[in-house]
């Protein structure tokens, strides 16, 4: 059997997700947890794969990874949600034995930026160029052979507790692309950078800008979405606002 799991983590308690020796990153904790309650005996035969692989400092209230497991999944399940650690396991999901959880249809980021004096309605202006499929090569860490080209289905931007929140949809992004992205609305709400800038950027990738990257704690990836439903641990939402509410109060 095939399942997949919802998970969140302050990122700030780790070296990273992903696997790195001698770092305490969040993948070799999950695949840590899983070892220790005989869920599986090894990572690899057991093809554990994750959905986001986050940076240094980036939180998730909603990743998601899968594995292959003989194990039942309401023992799973139980295990998983009684054991603890700062890995929040609260979600579970019986999948195909194909499934591949990059393969998301939607992936949800939200970034808590300090309202201060910045120009919240140049920043809305603003973000509305990035909405829609463009060549984010200038806003990305983009690796070889990695296509550039991203759909940005929209960006919300809102106020909590003095600070901006915004929030990004698309089904992938790439690597830093979203603190690029927040970089620039930033220098737009400080009135340094300018639209016809950011247009040009977008549309003429092959020349060259940088746009800097904001730091990564603020950063939170809020869910990863599919086309089926997870089954969800009693009261999850209240440990996810508490983890968001710990993350907020620390920036």
């Amino acid at each position: 059997m095939r399942f997949a799991l919802k998970f969140a983590y302050d990122g700030t308690c780790f070296s990273g997700y992903a696997r790195q020796p001698r770092q305490r990153t969040v993948e070799q904790t999950l695949i840590d947890i899983l070892i220790d309650q005989r869920v599986f005996d090894d990572a690899r035969m057991s093809c554990f794969r994750t959905a986001s692989r986050t940076d240094r400092g980036v939180s998730a209230l909603g990743n998601v990874c899968a594995f292959d497991t003989t194990v039942s999944k309401d023992e799973v399940f139980s295990t998983l949600t009684k054991h603890i650690s700062d890995v929040f396991i609260y979600g579970i999901c019986l999948v195909t034995p194909d499934f591949y959880p990059r393969h998301a249809e939607r992936r949800e980021y939200r970034y808590y930026l300090r309202k201060n004096s910045l120009d919240v309605d140049r920043m809305l202006s603003a973000a509305g160029l990035f909405t829609g499929e463009h060549n984010f090569q200038n806003f990305a860490r983009v690796e070889p052979l990695k296509n550039p080209i991203r759909n940005i289905e929209n960006i919300i931007i809102s106020e909590k507790r003095g600070f901006l929140v915004l929030d990004f949809y698309a089904q992938t992004f790439l690597w830093n692309q979203i603190r690029r992205i927040v970089s620039a609305l930033k220098k737009a709400g400080e009135g340094i950078l300018s639209e016809t800038s950011i247009r040009q950027a977008l549309r003429h990738p092959e020349r060259r800008v940088d746009f800097q990257l904001v730091e990564p704690k603020p950063l939170i990836l809020r869910d990863v979405m599919y086309d089926f439903s997870f089954e969800y641990l009693l009261k999850y939402k209240k440990r996810l606002h508490d983890i968001e509410n710990r993350i907020l109060a620390s920036l």
